[in-house]
């Protein structure tokens, strides 16, 4: 069932994302939301048409959409039903906006209090990265298995949004940095999937929204790589409170990271 679902939705994503986003690519005009991030009219118009497809090919699951106002992201979490979309219909806004080639839609499916698949594509790659609950993930239909020649932290190259890190954290991992070279994409969606190829080794974050982590969690998971919060819970939860990130491609490199993470004297509310 959950293959079938995956391959319809792929259709779907692609199909709209050809239509309402590529065409406006670093041609539309941009606003600030309350929280003061971005928002164009892609983001609203693939939003639109991706929560009509949904609810017409499968009716019987809710959507939770990024662009939803907040009592209404709330009422659909709230809600007791099948299933539940968690879309984020334009990941990347801000380069989007500007005219940088990073940016992505991603959408998760959540039964039982549990993400069961996830996809993000990156329509500039025309990569479409996905998995299922317990039959592993994909890139372009080939399985995707995360790997690494690296052996220690400083080898590494390291995801880091420094923005939503403490000032004592952001300091630390600057000075006394136990990475060997650090990177800020600007798409939280494509960071968990650009993790799960290898392409970087490791991840910190001090706070995703649901809709940037909801699929890319699984992808990562399904790869055989690992994530908690700073706290070390699992970082999936049916909340919009912001959740922390620290993730590698494997046990090994995870167990580093957690340890020099673990020896600040410093954390992260979650």
């Amino acid at each position: 069932m959950m293959k079938k679902i995956l391959k319809q939705l792929e259709e779907i994503v692609k199909q709209h994302a050809a239509e309402y986003i590529m065409p406006r690519y670093n041609q539309v005009a941009y606003s600030l939301k309350p929280d003061g991030s971005l928002v164009t009219e892609a983001d609203l118009e693939m939003q639109k048409a991706m929560i009509s497809s949904l609810q017409q090919h499968w009716p019987d699951y809710t959507v939770l959409g990024e662009e939803m106002n907040e009592v209404d992201q709330q009422r659909q979490l709230d809600n007791e039903v099948a299933g539940l979309w968690i879309l984020d219909p334009l990941d990347g806004t801000s380069n989007f906006a500007s005219g940088i080639p990073i940016f992505s839609v991603s959408i998760a499916l959540v039964i039982n209090n549990e993400v069961v698949l996830g996809l993000i594509y990156d329509p500039n790659r025309e990569e479409v990265y996905s998995a299922i609950k317990g039959e592993g993930a994909s890139l372009n239909g080939q399985a995707l298995i995360s790997h690494t020649d690296q052996e220690t932290l400083n080898q590494c190259t390291a995801q880091i949004d420094f923005k939503r890190l403490t000032p004592d954290m952001r300091v630390c991992l600057i000075r006394q940095h136990p990475y060997a070279s650090q990177r800020n994409f600007g798409s939280g969606a494509l960071d968990w999937c650009w993790l799960a190829a290898g392409r970087c080794q490791i991840n910190i974050h001090g706070g995703q929204k649901l809709w940037d982590y909801a699929a890319g969690q699984l992808i990562l998971s399904e790869a055989g790589g690992i994530a908690k919060t700073f706290a070390g819970d699992k970082v999936f939860k049916k909340t919009l409170a912001p959740r922390s990130v620290m993730a590698a491609v494997n046990q090994s490199l995870f167990n580093q990271l957690q340890q020099y993470l673990t020896s600040l004297e410093f954390r992260m509310k979650i």
